[in-house]
């Protein structure tokens, strides 16, 4: 069987596996490290801030989750992939994985919309 020109005894898919599940991992480091800066930010603005406990709340569910994703990736990463016993299991795990990777996606972009300020030239314009 050919991929991409390659037959797949080329293809180790244990090292590829491995090499996606480091980027999925450093991926998620870089949206909980921003997802720390933006509590940060809200906890600064303080209780007066009109969305505090929503953007709070859903902060701390997508860093949870973060979490969560985080230590599956690295069960994924830490099993072999060519035995034949771990296939159905990380199948599962992966497939996990990607869910919570969704909720994440979600909960951030709920964020992302009660989490902008009316700042600059849009501040002063009233739709």
């Amino acid at each position: 069987m050919e991929i991409f020109g390659g037959s797949t005894s080329n293809l180790n898919m244990n090292l590829y596996a491995t090499k996606k599940t480091a980027a999925e991992g450093m991926l998620d480091i870089a949206l909980f490290l921003a997802n720390i800066t933006h509590m940060k930010t809200v906890i600064e603005q303080g209780a007066g801030y009109r969305y505090y406990a929503a953007v709070l709340t859903l902060i701390s569910f997508s860093l949870a989750l973060q979490i969560v994703a985080g230590i599956l990736i690295i069960i994924i990463a830490r099993r072999d992939l060519n035995e034949e016993a771990n296939q159905k299991r990380l199948d599962s795990l992966n497939n996990i994985t990607t869910i919570i990777i969704f909720l994440i996606f979600v909960t951030n972009i709920f964020i992302s919309v009660f989490g902008m300020e009316r700042t600059g030239l849009f501040a002063r314009m009233h739709f």
